[in-house]
């Protein structure tokens, strides 16, 4: 009786949510491939229901979901999607998060509070996943509360060639809305070769995202100022920190931020403000109603596949974990 040599190929299987197809369908394109056909309804009393008609068993799986409104059921739907893969007997199972869920309660800053965005790490590993991927994470520390791979990927280079491209660099004075970006704005510095202001704000411990005082730390008269962050949700802190800036004298204020929230009123905020651009990628969904004219959305699909591309094929992610340039 002859031996039966078996050869099993590597396949990648693109799955995402229903959140934000356009993203999910984008990053498709960039592979080369499609995004795995499903079923996905509500239950009358809100449980969510998927279903995948594409064998999954072996398959190197990526699962990719977006975190706009409402947060909770994309959170939960994103957890099905996981234990379905796990159950189909996927080989490898990697969330993709561009935006992390609750990613702002990372500690715990008085008694008595969760550790919210730990509790979704948790969930992850629990439903199945063993990788996780995710864009521009608020703090660092997110990385340790996963148990398993994580890439830390940064928008940086999107964001900082479109400001090299519309502004004179030489006039650019990147600013930190805050001490816990400061990290994130050196990058930038080193990114655009210009000097770094500080905003020290001081919040208000019992109103959420509400700022008592600005001051600034750094030379910003007559220059043109980037504050830069990873979120913009409201728009209240940004148009305060912006106001500050032009009080110590900026000629103009230009933000760039990877993930635009954009909470309750704030488009309307934004384009009322001084504020002259506001610079997001699309690692969320930004329905027509909440866009304005002084938003620019960049791709982040370009990023995200490149960083697929190299999980699959073993390669290296250290240069986008870095920031670095790379072609995508």
């Amino acid at each position: 009786m002859s031996e039966v040599t078996t050869v099993t190929r590597k396949r990648l299987f693109l799955a995402a949510g229903r959140a934000h197809p356009e993203l999910a369908a984008a990053v498709a394109r960039e592979l080369g491939t499609h995004v795995a056909p499903m079923s996905a309804y509500d239950f009358a009393n809100g449980e969510i229901f998927v279903r995948f008609h594409e064998s999954v068993r072996g398959a190197d799986a990526f699962v990719l979901q977006s975190y706009g409104e409402p947060i909770n059921t994309w959170l939960m739907e994103h957890l099905i999607l996981i234990d379905a893969l796990r159950r189909a007997s996927a080989r490898r199972i990697t969330v993709i998060a561009p935006y992390y869920a609750y990613a702002r309660q990372d500690k715990k800053h008085r008694g008595r509070e969760p550790i919210s965005a730990r509790l979704v790490a948790d969930l992850y590993r629990t439903a199945g996943a063993d990788r996780l991927m995710a864009v521009d994470l608020h703090t660092a520390q997110i990385q340790g509360f996963f148990n398993g791979p994580v890439d830390h990927l940064f928008a940086l280079n999107l964001l900082a060639d479109h400001v090299r491209l519309s502004l004179p660099v030489d006039r650019i004075t990147v600013v930190s809305p805050d001490a816990g970006r400061v990290r994130v704005a050196e990058r930038w510095t080193d990114v655009l070769g210009s000097p770094l202001a500080i905003i020290h704000k001081r919040r208000d411990p019992d109103i959420p995202n509400e700022v008592r005082m600005f001051e600034v730390i750094g030379d910003v008269a007559g220059r043109i100022c980037i504050i830069v962050d990873d979120m913009v949700d409201t728009g209240g802190t940004i148009i305060k920190a912006a106001d500050a800036l032009f009080a110590f004298g900026a000629s103009e204020v230009v933000v760039a931020a990877t993930h635009g929230i954009f909470s309750k009123e704030a488009g309307p905020r934004l384009q009322a403000s001084r504020i002259s651009e506001v610079i997001v990628t699309d690692t969320l969904p930004i329905p027509p109603e909440r866009r304005f004219d002084k938003l620019t959305v960049l791709p982040i699909a370009p990023l995200i596949a490149t960083a697929i591309k190299e999980v699959f094929t073993e390669g290296s992610v250290t240069r986008l974990f870095e920031g670095e340039r790379v072609q995508v």
